[in-house]
């Protein structure tokens, strides 16, 4: 008789929420009198979240607006970060160049033509300064794609928050702090495994005592299905992922529900627009039966799967990249119908170079047409009860579940990439996918089908002397501060690395305030943790 209650009262609930004042009752996907149905599939807002995280969807709020940039120094970027909000962008990705994300400063032998260039660098506390210079910290949303150095640029963005009058707890945002995909699938990587398994851990205690509006992990199957993954391995390898960093933070003794609410994912959307959907609802109903099943949660925010979605980068072309606007329209389209919380949409011109301010416009306005001109912000989960995404969706969460058990069989996810497992199934479907190309089997317009000679685009262009500029600054920074002060702090955050009681992440913004530089923070910790060095397996 409960479930029964429950679908009475899920019933009267999501008819509220499908009724216009000036419209009546909209359609609605499924049909009521299917009491079994709907019980499988919950409501949307309701516990397995198969139909979305919240009862309204972008009935209530649509998703947020997010367009990934970061280039050159600080100052260049802030300037585009200006220009995108002005535009309608509602949220904020920050891009750090390669240098920043491995733990040099730009004046390191290792940084010699990196700097700047698939990013902004960010070697100081003076750097992100200028890099939200004009913008106010506490009234937008801050995502920032971080890995290995996430405590140490986390502890920058605070820093600057305070300094601009806005206290930790009222900052919004997210830090992707996810080592385990850098290991699988993507390499930009510092330390061992289970130092870098501490310091994301230390981030989610930090967070949840001090900044309760923040996101303390992006769990990241992007860069999975990047390298080439299946739907099914892209979702599998993700959740495996948290699982294992679930597991860590409840072993470093905090309580699922204290830190689960505030676990964000970051996933791809790809071709395949069925597929993509089906993937994300079922993403939602596997991860919300594994923190209930597996790890006790109560609180029904930690069983909620909110996500980010990026359009697929993998699948831009230089071949008649005209063609990418299109792509990357029905990619952005799969995203939200899947019901994301945030989405990224990639530029026309990626696949030869960082994004023309013309480019990333129309990228953006794709966005805005999609939530503003299409109607499907109009319905909830508007794909649901499809026969075809309601079979697709059990069939990859099959899937899933088949590769989760053999992660858990191997000794959970950090056991499984060091084996080599998650590796060789991703460079397996990667193969297969690259043979099918090949043979014609798939098609790839403009690439195997339909070539045609096309004009010269103009591209983007680098500022060359944005390496000179940043090694000047950064010159500056260490003549101008304490070295006394900041010596003090790098060796307390050695001291601190080397005691595993020790949260570091209070000791990382104590060399940040002092004005300690990244590569700095992170040679200090290299000095304790080493370094980590991949076992190849063939």
């Amino acid at each position: 008789m409960s479930a029964m209650r429950d679908i009475e009262n899920g019933k009267k609930n999501w008819e509220k929420s499908l009724k216009k004042p000036e419209e009546g009752l909209l359609h609605t996907p499924l049909d009521f009198s299917d009491d079994e149905y709907i019980e499988k599939l919950g409501f949307p807002g309701e516990y397995p979240f198969t139909r979305g995280v919240h009862p309204t969807m972008y009935r209530g709020r649509v998703w947020t607006m997010r367009q990934y940039a970061g280039f050159g120094d600080a100052g260049q970027t802030n300037e585009r970060f200006r220009y995108l909000l002005e535009q309608g962008q509602t949220g904020l990705s920050v891009a750090f160049d390669l240098p920043t994300q491995m733990g040099y400063d730009s004046d390191d032998e290792m940084s010699r033509g990196e700097v700047g260039r698939t990013g902004v660098a960010i070697d100081s506390i003076h750097d992100m300064e200028t890099l939200f210079a004009g913008i106010d910290l506490g009234a937008v949303s801050t995502s920032m794609t971080i890995n290995a150095p996430a405590a140490v640029l986390l502890a920058m963005y605070v820093a600057v928050g305070e300094k601009g009058g806005v206290p930790p707890g009222e900052l919004r945002g997210t830090v992707q702090n996810d080592i385990l995909k850098e290991y699988a699938a993507r390499g930009a990587y510092i330390f061992p495994v289970a130092p870098s398994i501490r310091l994301t851990t230390d981030v989610f205690k930090f967070c949840s005592e001090t900044m309760p509006r923040w996101n303390t992990i992006s769990i990241s199957g992007y860069h999975i299905r990047e390298a080439g993954s299946t739907a099914a391995q892209e979702v599998a390898f993700t959740l495996a992922n948290g699982i294992h960093y679930v597991g860590a933070a409840i072993d470093a003794g905090l309580d699922v529900d204290a830190f689960a609410g505030r676990l964000s994912f970051f996933f791809n959307a790809h071709n395949d627009i069925l597929e993509e959907v089906s993937k994300f609802r079922a993403a939602r109903r596997l991860w919300a039966r594994l923190m209930k099943e597996r790890f006790g949660a109560k609180d029904p925010r930690s069983m909620m799967l909110r996500y980010h979605v990026q359009t697929a980068g993998s699948m831009l072309t230089a071949q008649q990249p005209e063609n990418n606007v299109t792509r990357v329209a029905y990619q952005a389209l799969a995203a939200a119908l899947g019901g994301a919380q945030s989405i990224h949409t990639n530029s026309r011109d990626e696949a030869l170079s960082l994004p023309s301010e013309q480019s990333v416009t129309i990228a953006l306005r794709t966005q805005q047409v999609i939530a503003h001109e299409t109607g499907i912000t109009d319905v909830v989960d508007p794909l649901g009860g499809s026969y075809y995404v309601e079979a697709a969706t059990d069939r990859i969460e099959a899937e899933a579940l088949e590769y989760i058990a053999e992660i858990d069989r191997r000794g959970g996810a950090a056991k499984a990439i060091e084996q080599g497992y998650v590796q060789k199934e991703i460079a397996d479907s990667a193969y297969r996918w690259q043979k099918e190309v090949e043979d014609g089997r798939r098609v790839i317009v403009g690439v195997n089908r339909y070539v045609t000679e096309g004009a010269a685009v103009r591209t983007f262009c680098h500022d060359p002397d944005t390496e000179r500029r940043q090694i000047e600054k950064l010159r500056r920074c260490r003549e101008g501060r304490s070295a006394r002060k900041c010596d003090a702090a790098l060796d307390a955050l050695k001291k601190g690395a080397a005691d595993e009681s020790v949260n570091l992440v209070p000791l990382i913004l104590d060399c940040v305030r002092a004005e300690a530089t990244t590569g700095e923070m992170c040679g200090a910790l290299r000095e304790v943790f080493g370094v980590y060095r991949e076992t190849v397996v063939v």
